[in-house]
């Protein structure tokens, strides 16, 4: 469907999240609907003439969330050596299917290949390629099967017959690490060699979603549908070749309110409930660089003020308040001169905007209940443009049970500049989808003391 395949790629056209069903009823006629699963749709609808992308004209949970890559941390130290050679439990991955969701992979390195050469790949889906055959029943990119990496790999230029590159670099380290053959010359082996390998490589999110999220030139961005159109495609891969597997996620987004109920942690959560099923997803880097803040007020609190520190040269960020239900919250934002933006009521579905006229700095406020699984409220604030200094963010209690809430700020990598809270923690910094609550999230140590890596996520 070529029409289709263009609204995909189309900076013209919103992707939206929308529970199955609901698409068929809000969107004209020729809008393309691409199947998820039982679940979920994706929307594509031309931007033309629809409001700007705010919170408050469309659903939190509809807007597709941005995914950065996380560290590369090594596993030399992790004890994976002395599990493969126990020669009563043979855990070398044999007979199980590794899909990874990543940059891709370098499937010419020999140690994606079997003794005589052939690839352990079983197929790749390149998002990003425009112009290829996609995989059944989905609308974009290019799919190539074993057959014909093998026939690409005998030949003497193999990207002219399967032109999926690893460009980046990530994709091919993670699944190196997982499950990379034995490389006697380098002294390396992967932690499970014997695996069958599927590779999605995500396509770059669309210019529209970067600019919304503030995401910073050059640095690479996935798209939460994309991520779960990928999941789609290695269950569905798994279930044709009738392997268990195992889906290894390499990207993470400082988006939601870490209880396990965003769109992908959600749709993550019913994967790992199939039999022969099982997630892993990296934790990140988020504990050390302060870009949580917990709030927690008594009783006799009339408010509490959230101080933040901006750097020079920061175009933008966000910050998202999330508290449990039936906790009620409400925000006032003073500027670094003291400039203030009035306490602004609790008014689901709309958006208030203040201009800081010295500053030269507009800030936006949204408030959200998000019931889809637990409710919780969501505060979503959008600073514009901010001048350098201490933003002092008031929260006043209007609804008070436990009297916790959590702030968060974007991906370190993500913005332009430094941001911070002056008065971090470090707790509840793991990233979306780690803290979904059937995921396996995996943190890093300090290989050379057998401690804790002090930037790791933490729940």
């Amino acid at each position: 469907m070529p029409i289709c395949r263009e609204q995909v790629y189309s900076n013209d056209y919103f992707d939206f999240i929308i529970p199955y069903g609901e698409a068929y009823t809000v969107s004209p006629p020729g809008t393309c609907i691409q199947r998820v699963d039982e679940d979920y749709d994706i929307l594509y609808y031309a931007r033309e003439g629809m409001p700007p992308l705010n919170i408050g004209d469309y659903t939190y949970s509809s807007i597709p969330k941005c995914f950065g890559l996380l560290d590369q941390t090594a596993l030399e130290v992790s004890g994976i050596l002395r599990m493969q050679n126990q020669p009563t439990l043979r855990l070398t991955g044999n007979g199980v299917l590794m899909g990874f969701i990543d940059t891709g992979i370098d499937y010419t390195n020999p140690i994606f290949r079997y003794e005589d050469g052939s690839s352990r790949i079983v197929q790749i889906w390149d998002q990003s390629i425009e112009d290829g055959t996609p995989p059944p029943g989905i609308f974009y990119g290019a799919n190539y099967n074993q057959n014909q990496i093998n026939e690409a790999l005998m030949t003497e230029n193999p990207y002219e017959f399967v032109p999926s590159r690893d460009t980046n670099g990530h994709g091919t380290f993670l699944a190196g690490v997982a499950c990379g053959g034995l490389d006697i010359q380098n002294d390396f082996i992967g932690a499970a060699p014997d695996a069958q390998i599927a590779v999605v490589k995500l396509k770059e999110a669309k210019q529209y979603l970067k600019d919304f999220f503030f995401v910073k030139e050059g640095v690479p961005a996935y798209q939460e549908n994309d991520i779960m159109m990928a999941v789609a495609y290695l269950d569905g891969l798994a279930n044709m070749l009738n392997l268990p597997l195992v889906i290894c996620i390499g990207v993470g987004s400082a988006n939601g309110s870490r209880a396990g109920n965003s769109n992908l942690s959600t749709y993550l959560n019913r994967i790992c409930n199939r039999r022969r099923r099982a997630v892993v997803s990296a934790t990140g880097n988020e504990a050390g660089v302060r870009r949580h803040y917990l709030g927690q007020f008594t009783e006799e609190a009339a408010y509490e003020d959230v101080e933040i520190n901006v750097g020079d040269g920061v175009e933008g960020f966000f910050i998202e308040l999330w508290a449990g239900a039936p906790e009620l919250l409400e925000v006032a934002v003073f500027s670094p001169t003291g400039e203030e933006m009035p306490r602004v009521p609790v008014r689901e579905g709309r958006t208030t905007v203040y201009d800081f006229i010295f500053e030269r700095t507009i800030v936006s406020v949204d408030y959200r209940i998000e019931a889809r699984r637990t409710a919780s409220l969501l505060i979503y604030l959008r600073f514009q443009n901010p001048s350098a200094g201490i933003w002092r963010i008031r929260v006043y209690p209007q609804s008070i049970v436990v009297g916790d809430y959590h702030m968060w700020l974007p991906l370190q990598q993500f913005t332009s500049g430094e941001v911070f809270f002056l008065r971090s923690n470090p707790d509840t910094t793991l990233t979306i989808p780690s803290s979904g609550t059937q995921v396996i999230s995996v943190g890093a140590y300090n290989a050379a003391n057998g401690g804790i890596f002090a930037d790791s996520g933490r729940g």
